[in-house]
């Protein structure tokens, strides 16, 4: 398996609060503006990211809440069938996004809810 990313996913109850810091104060540009997260990302190393999420009923993607870091990898399947056959804790079957990625949730060693995730390449015809 190949790591393309891995991406903190950060709490906030003040999302303004947090863009300003990580946009003024380090200088991160927003890649993606969503009720319920921002995905800040590094104008000088674009794959150094930050995700921020919130609360809101009427969030993107709720399940983020759930999530302490997100890791995008070249084939998620494979890390799937990885995960099941060492026995680890899959706290979310994998399945299809409607925003373009396969995922699942695995727990680590020590509690934490990983986003394993491939965007979802489009067919050729």
């Amino acid at each position: 398996m190949s790591v393309r990313r891995s991406i903190p996913v950060l709490k906030t109850r003040n999302p303004a609060a947090a863009r300003a810091f990580y946009e003024e104060f380090l200088g991160f540009r927003v890649a993606m503006d969503e009720d319920g997260m921002l995905l800040f990302v590094s104008t000088t190393t674009p794959t150094t990211q930050v995700i921020v999420a919130w609360p809101s009923p009427t969030a993107v993607d709720p399940e983020l809440l759930d999530v302490d870091v997100s890791v995008e990898v070249d084939d998620v399947d494979a890390a799937y069938r990885g995960a099941d056959q060492s026995g680890l804790a899959v706290v979310r079957e994998i399945r299809d996004e409607p925003w373009g990625i396969r995922r699942f949730f695995v727990r680590d060693p020590s509690g934490h809810v990983i986003n394993v995730a491939s965007h979802i390449r489009p067919q050729r015809q």
